[in-house]
């Protein structure tokens, strides 16, 4: 695969099709922290999480972008798995391996069904002042941002005869390098940009106790079984012996 058919790491299209598309977004936050925090587990639970995470996935209808979220970073999990192999153990570079994927993947179902918007509601809803929850919101908006200056770097650094269009596994340190060379100074301006547009909605009053919401949310029947379902398997898999 070439260089210039690449994408770039995030992306903010809503799954309009997935079932989850209209749950509470305060449950779909509750499911993605659960899902964070079987992270640390030991190598059999956490293969048993994965499976069942995948079957909740095709469900879900997300799968696909599941798919897709690991094969922007499969060359980094490439790279982790074989140093982890030859300077620790096969086991570690296991364990490494599938904890990068949960941890990719694990906010997932927020990304791809929620709109910046709905998560700032939702934490407002949840205790968090407005000025926060709108920067947060901000920083979700901030991934199409991201993109692009991903893009842009990627198209100039293209222009200047810096990548290679070879993708095997000989230059897998020169593709992890390559990654790190367009993501941070991606990362850098989609952060200045962020901040600029957040100080300029506090100048004008964007977090004035008088605001009133777009919207109101209501957490129903089918948010609270997401909750408890997630939040009993997480807690079986903590305390499984």
């Amino acid at each position: 695969m070439k260089w210039k058919n690449r994408k770039p790491f995030i992306s903010t299209d809503l799954e309009e099709a997935s079932p989850l598309r209209n749950f509470d977004p305060r449950a779909k936050l509750f499911l993605s922290l659960c899902a964070s925090v079987v992270v640390m587990l030991p190598l059999q639970r956490l293969v048993i999480f994965l499976g069942i995470y995948i079957i909740f996935m095709i469900w879900a209808r997300l799968f696909s972008r599941f798919l897709k979220q690991l094969d922007k970073i499969k060359w980094v999990l490439i790279f982790l798995f074989l140093v982890d192999w030859l300077v620790v153990s096969l086991q570690l570079a296991v364990e490494v391996t599938l904890r990068l994927t949960v941890v990719t993947s694990v906010f997932t179902v927020l990304i791809a069904t929620t709109t910046p918007g709905e998560l700032a509601l939702a934490l407002e809803r949840l205790g968090l002042p407005y000025r926060f929850a709108f920067s947060i919101r901000l920083a979700f908006q901030s991934l199409s941002m991201l993109e692009q200056e991903w893009q842009a770097i990627l198209e100039a650094q293209k222009s200047r005869g810096v990548f290679s269009d070879i993708m095997n596994i000989r230059t897998i340190f020169t593709k992890v390098g390559d990654l790190v060379s367009l993501t941070v100074p991606a990362i850098v301006l989609a952060t200045r940009q962020a901040w600029v547009i957040t100080e300029s909605a506090t100048a004008r009053g964007f977090d004035s106790p008088m605001r009133k919401p777009y919207r109101q949310l209501s957490f129903t029947t089918r948010d609270w079984v997401l909750g408890i379902i997630s939040a009993g398997l997480v807690l079986t898999l903590i305390f499984w012996r």
